[in-house]
């Protein structure tokens, strides 16, 4: 009996490392996944340990998959100090929405419904725009405050924190690779500032414990977001950004139904 519930404990696991690694990294959404998920099946194991632990994998991960990007900026500080910029409007603004509660109220089927549709539609839109920066040469400080006041509406479940700033890399003009290489660094202080956030929570709370299933969740995290990453790199090196604008379509109808059904 022991054995079954462990292994069933690891299988949810796995989802939800699933859902964090793979739709963290992609312009869908991780919250409408998780939403959409929660509501037919009740995970025993989502917790705030379990929680941190997969933001930490992703983390992990991006700075592993970026190491030699990083060890760069160390020598040069320049892109760095943009980064920070960029990441200066969410931190408090979703302080004050998560201290507040209020982002709780926007955590309905409908919401997310329609953030994921219209802001599907905006990284259509964006997707047609001409190329016409560098990011080497033209990511100056003033793209970085623009994107990351974009990134604030990432805020919003169901905006998707690496569509939006896609989007605004694009709407600026810079091409696709170069606006996901954006918003992946943008992810860096975001994650890590979750993660900071939870373990204070956690502290707060009193003490818990490094579990089995806590270090799993670590490593399914790891390996789903790594993955997701190259894969998303190489694929938009050579398509365009449809497939998750189709695949962002059909997920809003679905939970829009859902919601008004």
């Amino acid at each position: 009996m022991q054995c079954l519930k462990s292994m069933l404990s690891s299988i949810e696991i796995l989802i939800l490392a699933a859902i964090q690694g793979i739709s963290e990294f992609l312009p869908v959404s991780s919250v409408a996944h998780l939403v959409l998920v929660s509501k037919y099946y009740a995970f025993n194991n989502q917790n705030l340990l379990i929680d941190i632990c997969l933001h930490l994998g992703s983390l992990i991960a991006i700075i592993f998959y970026f190491r030699k990007d990083l060890f760069n900026f160390i020598q040069n500080k320049t892109f760095l100090i943009k980064i920070l910029i960029s990441t200066i409007p969410i931190i408090p603004v979703g302080y004050i929405l998560y201290q507040t509660g209020l982002i709780n109220h926007l955590r309905s089927l409908e919401i997310i419904g329609w953030t994921s549709l219209i802001f599907g539609l905006l990284l259509y839109v964006s997707d047609k725009v001409k190329i016409t920066k560098k990011i080497d040469t033209e990511f100056n400080n003033k793209s970085a405050i623009i994107i990351g006041l974009f990134q604030v509406i990432a805020l919003i479940p169901g905006v998707s924190r690496t569509g939006i700033t896609i989007t605004s890399g694009r709407l600026l003009g810079f091409n696709r690779f170069d606006s996901a290489k954006i918003s992946f660094f943008l992810s860096i202080p975001t994650l890590a500032a979750a993660s900071l956030l939870g373990i204070y929570n956690i502290y707060k709370v009193g003490s818990a414990e490094l579990n089995f299933l806590a270090i799993i969740a670590v490593i399914f995290s790891f390996i789903f977001s790594y993955f997701t990453i190259a894969v998303f790199l190489n694929y938009i090196k050579k398509f365009s950004l449809n497939i998750f604008v189709i695949y962002r379509i059909l997920l809003s109808l679905l939970l829009l139904f859902i919601a008004y059904l």
